[in-house]
Parts: structure tokens; sequence; C-alpha cells
């Protein structure tokens, strides 16, 4: 058992290393887009659809829906992100269960990195919504002293959000690599089921906290009334 997918090296030349890291993120984004290919290219607007379509609307819908209530407005302007994000971290946890498999949301590189996407995002999102002048001044409100706590705010909430999934996704790793050593095998298998569904509450926080800060960064701001003299 490794603490980390960094830690297995399949080839290196000086300073250049692929890791497992490497390898099986690259084969998970391969194999969604892969999979996403299959499932959409025969789509159908009958009443009678395949299985996979049915899953995939079910998913779409169940994204939008926790969208919206985030109080996002236009959700499918967000699905692709968001989906994503939760798709990627919910097919890390779930292909734990392939042999000699290291899900790459083990690394702490990993999930620095979904959390710069978020980073990234909010203020595109932000922008978009807003103008530049609209979002930046946000920074300075409702006083430009708060520019450097909003500054730092942004910083540490990236940093959180790369921690927090880094250390949920390992700590059920290890509690059950441990627990292999010390007791016998069905009791791992029941503890196997629930990282499986850990992972997917870690997907779905992920996505959702988000989800809040892109809220964050796009709401209206509605002009105060002028008062009548």
């Amino acid at each position: 058992m490794h603490l980390s997918p960094d830690e297995i090296i399949f080839w290196q030349h000086g300073f250049f290393k692929l890791n497992a890291t490497i390898v099986f993120t690259w084969g998970l984004m391969l194999a969604m887009t892969i999979g996403a290919y299959l499932i959409t290219r025969g789509l159908s607007t009958e009443l009678k659809r395949s299985r996979w379509q049915n899953l995939l609307e079910i998913i779409v819908t169940g994204i939008l829906k926790q969208i919206e209530d985030v109080g996002l407005r236009q959700p499918e302007k967000y699905l692709g992100f968001l989906g994503t994000l939760f798709l990627f971290v919910a097919a890390a946890s779930l292909s734990t269960v392939i042999p000699d498999y290291e899900p790459p949301t083990g690394s702490l590189s990993t999930t620095m990195a979904l959390a710069l996407c978020v980073f990234v995002a909010v203020p595109l999102f932000g922008i978009e919504d807003q103008g530049w002048r609209g979002y930046l001044k946000s920074y300075i409100e409702p006083t430009i002293i708060m520019l450097p706590f909003n500054i730092i705010s942004e910083l540490s909430r990236t940093l959180a959000l790369a921690v927090r999934l880094f250390g949920n996704m390992m700590s059920g790793a290890m509690i059950i690599a441990i627990l292999l050593t010390i007791t016998p095998f069905l009791f791992p298998v029941v503890m196997a089921v629930l990282g499986l569904l850990t992972g997917m509450v870690q997907a779905y926080i992920f996505s959702i906290l988000a989800a809040v800060y892109i809220a964050a960064a796009t709401q209206v701001r509605k002009p105060k009334p002028a008062t009548n003299l």
C-alpha cells in the first residue's frame, strides 16, 4: 500500500518522472472521454432510449438541480465545469475497485490542480457575469480595508479545498490498508464499500463548494433604492 500514487514511478529520465498519478489521471480522463462519446453518439428523443442515456439524463438532471439549489441562475451555464469536477472525483473513487489502481485524488498534486481549476473559474464566471469593474469592486466592499482579507480568503479557500479532498480520500484508503493487515477479509470489504460511498460524498461536497464560490462571485448586487426627500 502506497501513501500516494506519486510514489509509484513507471519511467524516469533525469528530473522528469512518469508516476502513477499522471498515468492514472490521464487514463481516467481518457476513459471518461471515450465513455461520454459512446453514450452520447446515439442520443434519442423518442420514448425508447438506451439505459446509458437514461442514466446520463438522471445524472445531468441531478447536477442541474443541485446547481440551481445553490443559487446560480442559468445552471446550464455551469454544468460543464461543475459536472466535470463531480464526475472526475466520483469516477476516481469508483475506480478503486480495479486491482492495482491508485486513485489520482490520493495525491495532493491532483487535488491542488482541481482546487486551482476552481480558483481560476470563480473570477472568470464572476467577470463574465458582472464585468471587470463589478467583480473587482467586490474585493473592496464594504471598505477598501477588506482588500487584503478578501485576497487571503481567495487563496486560503483554494488550499482548504485541496487539503480537504486529499485528506478525506487518503484517509479512507489508509484505513482499509490497515484493516487488511490486522483483520479477516470480510470486514475490509465492507470498509471498501464504505470507502466508495465516502468518495461519492467527497465528490458531491467538492462540486457543491465550487458552486457556492461561483455563486458568491456572480451574485447580482441590487442598487440601493433612492431615498425620497
